[in-house]
């Protein structure tokens, strides 16, 4: 555990560090832009993976910029039972804090999401991803952050994802939900890296930090306006 001392220095650190796991900036970060109000119905995915007969926990990994704001969107979904932020799409040696914000490791800031399927879907994740968590047509960046760790991907544990990752995009981009390209990238997910313990459920632990309530206090209220009956604890 992180001493007071610790924790305090860090955050310092984080406040004013130029290569930070998530930008000092206090510009908004964007958020999704639809190209006309559709409502949760019409953002459901055709092709969704079904519940299986027998119960049991399954994970998403999903990298949309900084991990705080993806990690407090999904936290506050029902069906969702844990959430953990992360690294995934490069090396055990250089998944930590100080390699990734350096944009060489070949990671991208990560939430690895675990959720019972017989509440919720895969496909229903996704429609959060894309509508609520991030901005999908933002390449290598996510507002105030830029670089290739926070880049927009999709990283898939079997082949169901795969296809209903895949078809999914094509349901948006075939509907011009985005009034741009989206560049989300589809990958098969090798291994997901727990980040550091500081930055794990960092919303809550900070609620007033100066990045977290421009950034990311808006995600939140956007999922409980436009997803009131899928999410918990507001």
């Amino acid at each position: 555990m992180l001493s007071h001392r610790l924790f305090i220095g860090l955050s310092i650190a984080l406040l004013i560090g130029t290569l930070s796991a998530c930008s000092s900036s206090l510009s908004q970060q964007s958020s999704p832009t639809v190209a006309a109000k559709l409502t949760s119905k019409q953002l459901d995915p055709i092709l969704n993976i079904p519940a299986p007969k027998t119960p049991g926990l399954q994970t998403a990994v999903f990298a949309g910029g900084c991990f705080w704001g993806v990690e407090g969107v999904f936290e506050h979904l029902k069906g969702v039972s844990k959430v953990v932020s992360g690294y995934a799409g490069g090396s055990n040696n250089t998944a930590n804090y100080e390699a990734v914000s350096a944009g060489r490791s070949g990671h991208a800031e990560s939430v690895q999401i675990t959720y019972d399927p017989q509440q919720t879907s895969y496909g229903q994740l996704l429609k959060v991803f894309f509508a609520v968590a991030h901005d999908p047509t933002e390449l290598n960046r996510q507002g105030p952050d830029t670089g290739t760790q926070y880049r927009s991907a999709i990283f898939f544990t079997d082949n169901d994802q795969e296809k209903v990752a895949e078809a999914y995009i094509k349901q948006l981009d075939r509907a011009h939900v985005f009034p741009k390209p989206i560049v989300t990238q589809i990958v098969a997910l090798q291994q997901f890296y727990p980040a550091e313990e500081h930055h794990q459920d960092f919303i809550a632990r900070n609620p007033k930090y100066p990045y977290v309530v421009v950034n990311d206090l808006p995600k939140l209220e956007r999922l409980r306006q436009e997803f009131p009956e899928m999410t918990k604890g507001f």
